[in-house]
């Protein structure tokens, strides 16, 4: 397959059915939400958050929605190798850097499947979270949100850096993602809490 998402190759796997149930949790939440900004972040480190962020990108696309999948995880991301993209040297850092001017040249379209684009994260910055925190974030955020149904973020894990609280300050909706038997209860407890003390909700 020209791109590795099991909502592509095995539409019909038990993960993928799992996914479209949270897809339509998302859409009643969304209803309510500020804006249509989902944000995604985990606990810690390879858990399967952006297998979970690229694969609801892809179902919400696969019910007709314009969904736009932004790799905010500007250290590790690597949703461009989820598209088979070789080259990850154009995407949002080089946006928020300035050397590029236009979202145009950084939103990537795919044809696999209809309705669904994605902006890799770039080269990896010497500044993640200075970076994010600049007011060209939130005015891409603005500039986008208003051409796509939905906006879906896929963020580094709240307990490795604070990149998470940072995205979420714009996101109408956030979703923790954590693993079974991985995470414990009091690992949970303190990424819920350091979200809250930055004003964000966990949905």
């Amino acid at each position: 397959f020209s791109i590795n998402l099991l909502a592509y190759s095995n539409p019909t796997d038990s993960a993928i059915e799992s996914i479209r149930s949270l897809r339509t949790s998302i859409h009643f939440s969304m209803l309510e939400a500020k804006n249509n900004i989902l944000m995604i972040s985990g606990v810690s480190p390879g858990i399967g958050k952006s297998f979970v962020s690229s694969n609801l990108a892809a179902v919400l696309a696969q019910s007709g929605k314009r969904t736009l999948l932004i790799d905010a995880d500007l250290r590790k991301g690597y949703i461009h190798d989820i598209f088979n993209k070789k080259h990850n040297n154009l995407g949002l850092s080089e946006y928020l850097l300035e050397s590029v001017k236009s979202a145009d040249e950084i939103v990537q379209e795919n044809a696999d499947i209809d309705n669904l684009w994605f902006i890799p994260r770039g080269r990896t910055p010497d500044n993640p979270s200075e970076l994010l925190m600049k007011n060209r974030f939130k005015t891409l955020l603005d500039d986008l949100s208003g051409l796509f149904d939905i906006i879906v973020i896929d963020t580094p894990p709240i307990l490795a850096v604070t990149d998470a609280a940072i995205i979420g300050a714009y996101s109408g909706m956030n979703i923790l993602v954590t693993r079974f038997e991985d995470n414990s209860v009091k690992e949970i407890e303190i990424s819920i809490r350091r979200f809250a003390q930055n004003g964000i909700d966990i949905n």
